[in-house]
């Protein structure tokens, strides 16, 4: 135990530079294990597979291995269905790095990102990471290791959990935190290397430092920048280059005797910990050994103190106040005055013809209706773009919509492209939606992305009302869009519909949008359980035209519940005509609209197989015409 107190020691001395080991998945890689499996689970399945590439790391030179634990989180196993044995594969995994390391070698427990996102671009919140964290750590800790290194992290917020996770299960443990960065020496959301340095320090981490995403030269670039704004030791583990296409094979490119020279290089820029990452194997640490060998470490004065300065943390950009809400939009204006709004849905064309849309939302726009709501793929269909459909009808008839925008197609970075493009355009309604997965629809191999969820969506949307990007980046001129969501008074489960709706509230949500409601005294009910987060209410009203169709909602589109004494109406009438099924779809549409009137602040009425004439024949004396009102 001396040796390793020793060795813990010459780990925290600002004077002694350090050497890491290298990849473990591209050596698991390199032995025939294939990437579709979880690597992790190998401490359980091929310990002497693990140990194995231990002892190559240590015989190269390595002072300090780290565990084979990257995504042994609760979260990254639950991808495989291994959530029930994160502390059995952590403590297995430390007792195999400590078995080979012996007191000779320090072992630190690696911790990863979880993998999802967090409040408050995710669902997932900051207690619950820490907690899943902690987790982790704890089989780390049991195992045997003497140290923690959370690598990779691209979220300061969440480098910040994984930090007040490891203070929690070991006190007195090193904590190495290492941030990744991109060509641009940014992080995915922003944080440039100063920024990052400062952030780490003040969080309390021990040694700070980065490592993966780029090679050894945009690392020394980012060092350079940190090494002036921190008294923290520096660490440093890039990847072996940038890898390249080879016979269909990524293959990273740099030789051990680039990264040696490197390695010199960045240990001259002021780092005392330099190791590897993807790309690297025995052979490069052998060479980095022998290339840092002759070096002197820099003067650095000893910094011990572990203590949290949230107060030194870089503070976030506040951006700009948002566009008054009644400013936005003649929709939104009307609500913020306390009018009742109308509006009615109709879904954009399959095809690129869009004559006949165009001819009914013109329509739309005599009779009366304040906007028309356009769905984005709903049931995860394929038609025409809600942003360009909502574009067209603004442009060539006049009358404002309401786009719906959903998470299920695009990356963060298309989101963000789209919603830019669509406010440059005039677009300023939107409604926010997680999305239905593409297995509801005609493409189920379809890939579902769900960067994030309708939650994250809002908070991303309210900073773009405050100038920011998601990485708290000035826009220039801010977005004007009111943020619309949607809300389920007939969910399965009212507790979680009632705690996302909360969420969405707090991310930014300005007025919401029900689910059909066939229903109004569950309507009435629900709206009751959000007293104390209540923004405008518009209600979802969709005129059955069948019995069949009443059925399909029922049964197959998510979210809607069509209670059985409404089924059994639309089963009388459509005995008698098919007539009679659509009259009476109507008149159960207008007791509806009647009913809930007085509890909300307006109506969303879909148009039926787009026949808008049965949304309007709902609406009967509820709108006044063009030809009225002039």
């Amino acid at each position: 135990m001396s040796d390793r107190k020793e060795l813990l020691d010459r780990l925290l001395d600002p004077l002694q530079v350090v050497v890491f080991d290298g990849a473990m998945g591209t050596q698991l890689y390199a032995k025939g294990v294939f990437i579709n499996q979880c690597y992790d689970e190998l401490n359980l399945r091929a310990p002497d597979l693990i140990r194995e590439v231990h002892r190559a790391y240590i015989k190269a030179g390595a002072e300090v291995i780290e565990t084979n634990t990257f995504g042994a989180s609760r979260a990254k196993l639950a991808q495989y269905g291994l959530e029930a044995d994160v502390t059995k594969i952590n403590l297995e995994a430390a007792k195999l790095a400590r078995e080979v390391a012996e007191d000779d070698v320090l072992v630190a427990g690696a911790v990863g990102p979880l993998g999802i996102r967090l409040e408050p671009y995710g669902p997932t919140s900051l207690l619950e990471a820490r907690q899943m964290f902690a987790e982790q750590m704890n089989g780390l800790k049991e195992g045997g290791a003497d140290l923690f290194i959370l690598e990779t992290f691209a979220d300061v917020h969440e480098i910040e959990q994984a930090i007040l996770a490891a203070r929690e299960i070991a006190p007195d443990f090193p904590i190495i935190a290492q941030m990744t960065i991109g060509s641009d020496c940014l992080t995915p959301y922003g944080l440039s290397p100063e920024d990052i340095a400062k952030t780490l320090d003040a969080l309390g981490a021990d040694i700070v430092g980065l490592n993966c995403s780029v090679g050894p030269q945009t690392i020394l670039d980012a060092i350079e920048k940190m090494t002036p704004v921190t008294r923290r030791k520096l660490s440093a583990q890039p990847n072996a280059g940038m890898p390249r296409e080879v016979s269909g094979r990524s293959m990273y490119m740099a030789s051990p005797e680039y990264m040696a020279t490197y390695a010199h290089h960045l240990v001259q820029a002021g780092v005392k910990l330099v190791g590897g990452c993807c790309g690297t194997t025995p052979e490069h640490i052998a060479a980095i050994v022998e290339g840092i060998r002759p070096l002197v470490p820099r003067q650095r004065k000893p910094v011990r103190d572990r203590r949290v300065h949230q107060a030194e943390i870089p503070e976030e950009p506040k951006g700009v106040a948002p566009v008054p809400f009644a400013d936005r939009s003649k929709f939104s204006a009307k609500i913020a005055r306390g009018d009742f709004v109308t509006s009615v849905e109709i879904v954009p064309p399959r095809g690129v013809d869009a004559t006949r849309m165009l001819k009914d939302t013109a329509a739309l726009k005599a009779a009366g209706v304040d906007a028309v709501n356009v769905p984005d793929g709903p049931r995860a269909q394929s038609r025409m773009g809600a942003l360009l459909t909502s574009l067209l009808i603004e442009q060539r008839v006049g009358i404002e919509t309401v786009t719906h925008y959903c998470c299920r197609d695009r990356n963060l970075l298309g989101m963000l492209s789209d919603l830019l493009g669509a406010a440059a355009t005039g677009l300023h309604n939107i409604l926010l939606i997680t999305g239905d997965p593409p297995k509801m629809g005609p493409y189920p191999n379809a890939t579902a992305v769900f960067d994030i969820d309708a939650i994250g969506l809002t908070n991303l949307v309210s900073n773009l009302n405050r100038g920011l990007d998601p990485g708290g980046n000035p826009i220039g001129a801010p977005t004007q869009f009111a943020i619309g969501v949607g809300v389920n008074p007939a969910a399965i489960d009212p507790a979680n519909e009632l705690s996302r709706f909360e969420w969405k509230v707090d991310a930014g949500a300005e007025y919401a949008i029900t689910q059909p409601v066939f229903d109004a005294e569950q309507l009435e009910r629900f709206l009751g359980t959000i007293d104390h987060t209540r923004i405008p209410i518009i209600a979802g009203i969709w005129p059955l035209v069948s019995l069949r169709n009443a059925e399909f909602l029922a049964n197959e589109v998510p979210g809607v519940t069509v209670p059985q004494p409404i089924i059994e109406r639309m089963r009388r009438a459509s005995a008698k005509s098919k007539e009679a099924g659509v009259a009476e779809g109507i008149a159960i549409a207008k007791e509806m609209l009647e009913r809930v009137r007085p509890l909300v602040q307006g109506v969303q009425v879909s148009a039926p197989f787009g026949k808008v004439e049965l949304a309007l024949e709902v609406f009967g004396d509820h709108i006044k015409s063009e030809a009225t009102t002039q």
